[in-house]
């Protein structure tokens, strides 16, 4: 598998790791079970391509890219679904996060 084709798969785990983040909260501790029941699929569904992605890029990139992007991307969730706006601070703490997440992409060695 080409390093693109790595990087759509990890896209892919980010999307349904963020949607299982979204289940989760709707879940209400795993007390509905259609919102507990997606949870649980989405979840899997992620580790799967989140294996995939490891077959090519390695572990530590994979992670740190799914958990900062996975992050941003609840974050974002975060505000539309359930209108968490966040503070000055965690708007920062985002913006170190992206920033990580493009340096250890960017200019970290991947192989």
């Amino acid at each position: 598998m080409s390093n693109m084709s790595a990087y759509i798969i990890l896209i892919t785990a980010v999307i349904l790791g963020t949607a299982a983040n979204g289940f989760a909260k709707s879940a209400q501790g795993f007390t509905l079970f259609f919102p507990s029941l997606l949870t649980a699929i989405s979840i899997v569904g992620c580790m799967f391509t989140l294996s995939l992605v490891m077959k090519t890029i390695p572990v530590g990139i994979t992670y740190a890219s799914f958990a900062g992007l996975c992050i941003i991307a609840t974050s974002i969730i975060g505000v539309y679904k359930f209108n968490q706006v966040p503070d000055l601070f965690t708007i920062i703490g985002l913006i170190l996060i992206i920033s990580g997440v493009l340096i250890v992409n960017l200019l970290g060695k991947t192989s």
